[in-house]
């Protein structure tokens, strides 16, 4: 017997939600209306900014809500008389209660890694620092602890060793969109069941993204240091000082040597070799590949030994 649609409400916010909401509309489904964050101003010129989830339902017509406060009675009220048999949840942010617990059939959130493992802001990110082999996704029920609800399904991927943030998120926005569509046949048939998140070991998190904790710690060996480059590639990038000048050293792509710098180098110093740059750091020196000056554009390391020779043996800190 064939299963009906689901009557659904989405939330989301940047462009990983699109190809989620995308696929939803394609499907059987029946798509309700869509719940996005307000217009924010942005960039230089402070212009008024939608979110990409916001384009993306404007070019195909939908319904769409820009609540300020998530709790707000006529808002609740209006989500509550569309009567949806689900909320799909994809990079939005914390719901309360009252909202969550609408849908017949619950709150689903799907959320880019395998859970227990990196709850928090950015998965994507700290799964790549970390310097893990795998991740993926996961759909679960929302409660009212963050990520911490009844797991439905999960589907893993490797990490390549030359993926980046960028890479491994177009990656998995596609594979989270398949993954939604089968929760949600799922959540349709008589045998389904959950599984409680395992909390009883020490799984990594992954917090929010601060300037402290994308700055490069040259002290750090050089695998470390390499994952955090490529974990925080194309946005927002690690970052570093140059002691001389206090400028900031953006980096965007690095690669491992087998290259060790001499005893009496400290960590962080700049070395040019030709059209080669690297910076020593507590094993091997690091190549760098892509890099960005503060207040210059983005370069490779060619152009950059061409404009920068002058930093040569300067110190990174």
């Amino acid at each position: 017997m064939k299963s009906k649609s689901l009557n659904i409400v989405f939330m989301g916010t940047p462009d990983f939600a699109v190809k989620s909401l995308e696929v939803l509309i394609n499907s059987k489904h029946n798509l309700l209306a869509v719940v996005t964050s307000e217009d924010k101003k942005a960039g230089r010129g402070k212009k008024i900014k939608a979110s990409e989830i916001k384009n993306f339902s404007i070019k195909n017509k939908l319904k769409i809500y820009q609540p300020s406060n998530l709790k707000d009675e006529s808002f609740i009220s209006e989500i509550e008389s569309l009567r949806p048999d689900v909320i799909i949840v994809v990079a939005f942010r914390m719901l309360p209660k009252i909202l969550w617990k609408i849908p017949r059939l619950g709150t689903i959130n799907l959320h880019a890694s395998i859970l227990p493992n990196l709850r928090g802001a950015a998965p994507i990110h700290w799964s790549i620092i970390n310097g893990l082999e795998e991740t993926g996704v996961t759909t679960f029920f929302i409660n009212e602890k963050i990520d911490c609800g009844k797991i439905i399904e999960r589907s893993k991927i490797k990490i390549e060793r030359n993926d980046n943030t960028g890479i491994l998120y177009n990656k998995l926005k596609i594979i989270g969109s398949k993954l939604l569509i089968s929760t949600l046949d799922l959540i349709q048939t008589k045998d389904f069941k959950t599984k409680n998140q395992d909390f009883s070991k020490d799984y990594l998190l992954a917090p929010k993204l601060t300037k402290s904790n994308t700055r490069i710690n040259w002290n750090a060996n050089s695998e470390t240091i390499h994952n955090k480059i490529r974990g925080l590639s194309p946005y927002p990038v690690a970052w570093s000082k140059i002691k001389k000048n206090d400028k900031i050293l953006k980096i965007y792509k690095s690669k491992l040597t087998s290259k060790k710098p001499s005893e009496t180098t400290i960590p962080g110093k700049i070395i040019f070799d030709k059209n080669f740059i690297y910076v020593t750091t507590n094993d091997y020196l690091i190549e760098i590949l892509e890099l960005q000056i503060q207040g210059k554009r983005v370069m490779n390391n060619i152009e950059f030994s061409n404009g920068y020779k002058i930093l040569k043996n300067h110190q990174l800190h």
